[in-house]
């Protein structure tokens, strides 16, 4: 008997795949409002804006009218800042795709309501922003270049990557998380402080819980900023053109 033709597959084969497929577990889409939806407004996130001191996500719109009367964030009360709350928040793509992923028909929807918008107010609607190619391509790879830049380009603003290398804790230490995600692209503007923050919401640590954080033989402190620690340290701390940062969780000292 001939076997099967290079690159098909048999129907056994076929049907293990699409018993697989149906075996994949089906998550409601509430499981996940924590994740996709404002706490001010209680809607899907449009224009997701993250505070940066928390890391704590709203609506753009909702977060700027909401620190007209406060500088605390609405989840956590951590002071954002003292007199310019609006210095430290930053817009979260990557989290705005996933939430237009997940919600369908909500980015045609919010397009519309825009251009309702400015219709009604006899106003000219803003073209949206797109990414042309460097250089001239032919026309079916130059529509893919747009597609590809506009889904992947990474906002200006986070030029620095970061590896957070977790190098134990102290004796006595015992509740956290691993740190799953430990690379991250962040702005230069970021200070150590923002780092542990990361660190803490990522780990779910203990207020009582101390992090120390080391870039190559120097204990940072929580004012350095990375662009800071970038110039100063040199290449010695860098691996692969990533900024790498040694963290370790210790009890605070007794006076």
């Amino acid at each position: 008997m001939s076997s099967p033709p290079y690159g098909s597959r048999s129907h056994e084969e076929s049907n293990r795949a699409d018993s697989d497929s149906e075996d994949e577990p089906k998550l409601p889409l509430n499981q996940f409002y924590p994740y996709i939806r404002c706490a001010l407004c209680c809607g899907f996130l449009i224009d997701a804006t993250t505070i940066t001191e928390c890391l704590h996500t709203f609506c753009k719109s909702c977060i700027v009218k909401y620190f007209f009367y406060s500088n605390r964030c609405p989840t956590c009360s951590i002071v954002v800042h003292q007199t310019q709350p609006l210095y430290n928040i930053r817009p979260d793509r990557q989290l705005q795709d996933i939430v237009y992923k997940m919600v369908p028909f909500l980015e045609d929807l919010e397009r519309e309501q825009i251009c309702k918008f400015y219709k009604e107010r006899g106003m000219d609607v803003p073209k949206p922003v797109t990414i042309s190619p460097p250089g001239p391509v032919a026309g079916k790879r130059q529509k893919k270049d747009n597609v590809s830049q506009s889904i992947f380009t990474i906002p200006p603003e986070l030029d620095v990557s970061l590896v957070l290398e977790f190098v134990g804790a102290e004796e006595g230490i015992s509740n956290y998380k691993p740190l799953e995600r430990r690379y991250v692209r962040v702005s230069g503007e970021a200070t150590i402080r923002h780092v542990e923050l990361f660190i803490r919401r990522k780990m779910e640590l203990s207020p009582t819980c101390q992090v120390d954080v080391v870039c190559g033989d120097h204990l940072l402190d929580h004012y350095q900023s990375l662009k800071d620690i970038q110039s100063s340290v040199g290449t010695e701390a860098l691996q692969d053109g990533l900024l790498v940062l040694h963290f370790g969780l210790v009890l605070p000292s007794q006076s």
